[in-house]
């Protein structure tokens, strides 16, 4: 065997354990980082309130009680006195300058995604440059009165390999509803760049309704 050759097998055996452990190590430090963020909040914020404490910080205890607390505000924001209370606090803050721009924006973000106002769950293709060429996006307002454009959707469009995107107002006609595949393969295979595949089951449930 040549130098050459034995360099390009050595190549492809190391290329080929990249794409096996690539996912795996960055999902885990993905993970691992988030968790040791949550983590950190509440040891950060007794060490400054009781620094008597700082020392007794028992690993993974942090983010078991921020859980909790997120699972307690989502039970009790169901009663009545704690809902009212958390509207007003909503309206204040919606309604302080500079405050209402980060707070609204986060808010909307995160109801996006996952709230009872979720937008990212109708897919479409949108052809904004040409008529030929198509875009995964996401219909998230569907009337635009507001801004004088009667006969056009918002449509967000992900951007591959990135947490970010674009947004264009579309006329109707050149959007057309994704009707065989779910909202989240569709986003995940926008993201992918196009290299990922589709899931048979989703697929399969999303034809059928």
């Amino acid at each position: 065997m040549s130098s050459k050759s034995w360099v390009r097998g050595l190549l492809q055996v190391f290329l080929q354990g990249l794409i096996i452990l690539a996912p795996i190590v960055i999902t885990i430090w993905a993970l691992t980082s988030l968790f040791n963020f949550v983590d950190s909040i509440l040891p950060d914020i007794i060490e400054k309130i009781f620094p008597e404490f700082s020392n007794y910080n028992l690993p993974g205890m942090g983010f078991i009680v921020a859980i909790l607390i997120i699972l307690l505000v989502g039970y009790v924001s169901s009663s009545f006195v704690v809902g009212k209370l958390v509207e007003l606090f909503d309206s204040i803050l919606q309604k302080t300058p500079g405050i209402k721009i980060i707070y609204t924006t986060v808010k909307d973000f995160f109801e996006a995604f996952a709230g009872n106002k979720r937008k990212f769950d109708k897919a479409v293709l949108v052809a904004i440059e040409s008529p030929d060429i198509w875009r995964i996006g996401f219909v998230t307002q569907e009337e635009l009165a507001e801004f004088g454009l009667n006969d056009y959707v918002a449509v967000y469009v992900p951007q591959s390999y990135a947490f970010a995107g674009h947004l264009y107002f579309v006329k109707k006609d050149r959007v057309r509803i994704v009707t065989d595949i779910g909202s989240a393969d569709a986003m995940k295979f926008a993201i992918s760049g196009g290299v990922t595949t589709i899931d048979d089951e989703q697929h399969e449930r999303a034809s059928n309704n």
